[in-house]
């Protein structure tokens, strides 16, 4: 294990457009299939990998919060995955990997590590229905290996919602509705079923009509219909597609790789793409800009999110340049 976390700050900085490394554990035998499963995570969200420090418990803590441990001075609390995920329940998981998304840091106990693997987002599929439900929706893309194994990326942003003390109706309760919010369309695009939520939450709140997609791939099947139809009508894209939301990581085809697909199409000049990611680390930010975004906002802001999109959907019809 130790020269994979020697790697592990290494990889967390490489970035390329529509590829991603993942880091590959298990929770333990999972009873439902007798078989032990594999997990993957984003490298770009993991911190380091360490044997588990002493973990104290402390009252009133979400299910699955085993408790706090001190890491360099900080309190960071401890999820075990396997008891979020059902998964293990006898398994012995005294490796804790430590992640760092959303601006908050947290552990996942987990029973092994196994490796990195480097993977374009194409070979990433959206998992079945069976599967979805066997998991309980936490699972947002599924590949398998070269020895038959199928890796199940889990959904961490759900877990970090799931096990913290959020107050939805309080981060959305001052989000005021935009003057003529409903002429608005704004296209959006998440893998995570909370993230899709909060957008759909936070759009309602401003009274901006949205079409959301799972990931990069279907949204961009929905934007060249909506092109298409832009052409035959005689009317331009920006007239029907007010702004474009997209996550960074998602199956099939990631934000960046969306961003470069509908800044390099003419048709659709004059709208803006907003990066909305858990990923809010300058050199992701910076790659994101590289490939044409117009702007960047951090996951999980609802008050934020909000903002920008007032702000952007203010300006539009308000002879705006086309392009960025």
């Amino acid at each position: 294990m130790s020269e994979l976390l020697k790697n592990i700050d290494a990889r967390t900085r490489l970035a390329g457009t529509n590829k991603l490394e993942i880091l590959l554990f298990t929770l333990g035998v999972d009873a439902r299939t007798g078989r032990r499963e594999t997990f993957g995570i984003n490298v770009f969200k993991v911190r380091e990998v360490m044997r588990t420090p002493a973990i104290t418990a402390a009252p009133d803590m979400p299910d699955a919060v085993q408790g706090m441990v001190s890491l360099r001075g900080a309190l960071v609390p401890v999820v075990d995955l396997g008891s979020y995920v059902g998964i293990g329940g006898d398994a012995a998981r005294d490796i804790m990997i430590v992640t760092e998304y959303n601006g908050h840091t947290q552990g996942f106990l987990v029973e092994a590590v196994d490796t990195i693997l480097r993977l374009d987002w194409s070979h990433m599929r959206v998992p079945p229905e069976m599967l979805t439900a066997r998991m309980g929706g936490l699972v947002t893309a599924v590949t398998e290996l070269d020895d038959a194994r199928l890796v199940m990326m889990l959904d961490v942003e759900r877990v970090l919602s799931e096990t913290s003390h959020y107050d939805d109706d309080f981060i959305f309760r001052d989000i005021a509705p935009v003057p003529g919010g409903d002429a608005h369309v704004v296209y959006f695009a998440d893998d995570s079923s909370v993230a899709r939520k909060q957008i759909t939450q936070t759009l309602d709140a401003m009274n901006v009509r949205h079409v959301g997609s799972v990931n990069g791939r279907q949204a961009w099947e929905e934007l060249r219909r909506v092109a298409a139809h832009a052409e035959t009508s005689g009317r331009k894209v920006r007239d029907i597609v007010s702004l474009v939301l997209t996550d960074v990581e998602m199956p099939e085809m990631d934000g960046y790789m969306l961003t470069r697909q509908i800044k390099a199409d003419r048709r659709f000049a004059g709208v803006p793409v907003i990066m909305h990611s858990s990923l809010s680390g300058m050199s992701n930010q910076q790659l994101g800009l590289s490939v044409g975004v117009d702007e960047y906002v951090p996951k999980f802001e609802p008050q934020r999110l909000a903002q920008t999109l007032a702000r952007r959907l203010g300006s539009i019809g308000k002879d705006m340049p086309e392009g960025r």
